[in-house]
């Protein structure tokens, strides 16, 4: 089965910025898509944006905007830069391809 490892998580401030990164364990061009979610403490998990093979992007409300998807098959790397970020970005934040094994996450804390 497929393996996803993310990166990037981290403390910042409101306002600021992070980005994550997601490298899955077959060729990224295999993918259809890829999807990055989060699930904040007490709360379901929720997507929050998707890009295609083609390169069409969607996002959550909550995000749009603000967020930005990308991924880049040289490097077998799948984005998602954050900007503007607030408390309520507070998160576990996971990549996912349909096949592949949920990763471990990357846990993302913004202060106010």
């Amino acid at each position: 089965q497929v393996q996803l490892v993310e990166s990037g998580g981290g403390l910042v401030q409101a306002g600021g910025s992070l980005r994550l990164s997601c490298v899955p364990s077959r060729r990224l061009f295999t993918f259809s898509a890829m999807h990055w979610y989060r699930q904040a403490p007490g709360k379901e998990r929720e997507l929050v944006a998707t890009i295609t093979s083609g390169g069409s992007t969607n996002y959550a409300n909550s995000v749009k905007d603000r967020f930005t998807i990308s991924r880049d098959n040289a490097k077998n790397t799948v984005y998602l830069q954050m900007n503007s970020l607030k408390p309520e970005d507070t998160a576990v934040y996971y990549c996912y391809a349909v096949g592949a094994r949920w990763g471990q996450g990357t846990q993302v804390t913004v202060s106010s």
